[in-house]
């Protein structure tokens, strides 16, 4: 080999510093918002802690115990579920509006199948979660395939399965004793074991093992990296090869499926099947506790822990006006500033630079 040539030679007395891009003077504030940018469920978290402090100070040792505590798991663990179910939706740009009466006419085919027609217990289960199945196919055909908007959709469809599930039932209760008598299997999540002073049932075991296993499922498969993707930029996901409409599709009949699961942690809750259900607001409940959770409106954005968080935000702030003897209004109004809250940081944290 001959010696440097002589371009190589004036390359070995250039400058070999790296560039660098590391923000040197950053500010605290902007710091705060790469932070809540990257880890969404920390604001929730973080609001949750405060109001057990506050409520806690208000209170006293009452609101701290184990036992009021897990009163309200028990008291949220059908929104929680709902709110999982709403969360997928949500985070592909989209929402769900029959989420709540697709959960009531689903207990209803699982309360008449098991207690009317004699069916065995799995079964109406099965049927009822088929049921629920079928709804999501329903939303995901028309928003995925069709191409309306989601919002009038899942108003359509809202309608026509609350008018089903009125014709159906006639309105008819299946009271709590048929339920125990005929088909117990029904009331399976409402089975409670203690745990030292706490006690929990299996409903709150089932929504907290449902929301871990849709947390894995987002965030460490392909299927959940594309319903990010889809919600945020549909269309670049369409072009690096996802398929944006399957993505769709599976998203409203999973969300339909949790919904009737849902159903059947209700039943356990609740005791009698009850059509009339339908009237109560599920679907904004479960809409509260995602938006307050964090998972963004605008979708590709959020964790469904936050979504846990914010049921429980919602949970303990009506535990805590209860035990202080408040205006039930108060917890209107707080759950109201609280959502606008939630999408004012939203659009906040959406503004980072990265």
């Amino acid at each position: 080999m001959t010696g440097a040539q002589e371009f190589e030679k004036v390359l070995d007395g250039s400058d070999k510093s790296v560039a660098s891009f590391e923000h040197q003077n950053v500010s605290l504030l902007k710091r705060a918002q790469h932070f809540l940018h990257s880890t969404p469920a920390a604001i929730p978290l973080i609001v949750l802690v405060l109001a057990i402090i506050i409520f806690g100070i208000a209170i006293g040792g009452r609101f701290f115990s184990s036992y009021t505590l897990t009163l309200i798991l028990q008291q949220i663990a059908i929104v929680g579920i709902l709110g999982a179910a709403q969360t997928l939706v949500i985070l592909t740009a989209g929402i769900d509006l029959s989420i709540g009466v697709i959960m009531v006419i689903s207990a209803v085919v699982m309360g008449n199948a098991a207690v009317t027609y004699g069916i065995p217990t799995p079964l109406a289960v099965l049927a009822g979660l088929v049921v629920g199945g079928l709804c999501g196919v329903l939303n995901g055909f028309l928003v995925a395939y069709m191409r309306l908007p989601p919002f009038i959709v899942t108003l359509g469809t809202w309608n026509i399965v609350m008018a089903t599930n009125f014709i159906y039932s006639a309105n008819e209760t299946i009271r709590d004793t048929d339920v125990d008598a005929q088909a117990p299997l029904l009331h399976l999540f409402a089975f409670s074991f203690r745990v030292g002073s706490a006690v929990l049932t299996l409903g709150v075991i089932a929504m907290v093992l449902l929301v871990l296993a849709l947390w894995y499922i987002l965030n460490h498969t392909a299927w959940g990296r594309h319903v990010y993707a889809v919600g945020d930029d549909p269309e670049a996901a369409k072009l690096s090869g996802i398929q944006t409409k399957s993505v769709l599709l599976t998203v409203y009949t999973i969300s339909g499926v949790i919904a009737a699961f849902a159903a059947w942690v209700s039943i356990g809750r609740n005791g009698s099947i009850s059509p009339s259900s339908a009237v109560t607001d599920y679907n904004l409940q479960a809409i509260t506790a995602t938006v307050i959770g964090g998972i963004s409106l605008f979708g590709g954005r959020g964790s469904i822990l936050g979504t846990l968080f914010g049921a429980m935000i919602v949970g303990v702030v009506s535990m805590g006006l209860n035990m202080l003897g408040a205006d039930p209004q108060w917890k209107v109004l707080l759950t109201g500033v609280l959502i606008i809250a939630a999408v004012a940081i939203d659009q906040w944290i959406r503004k980072v630079s990265v």
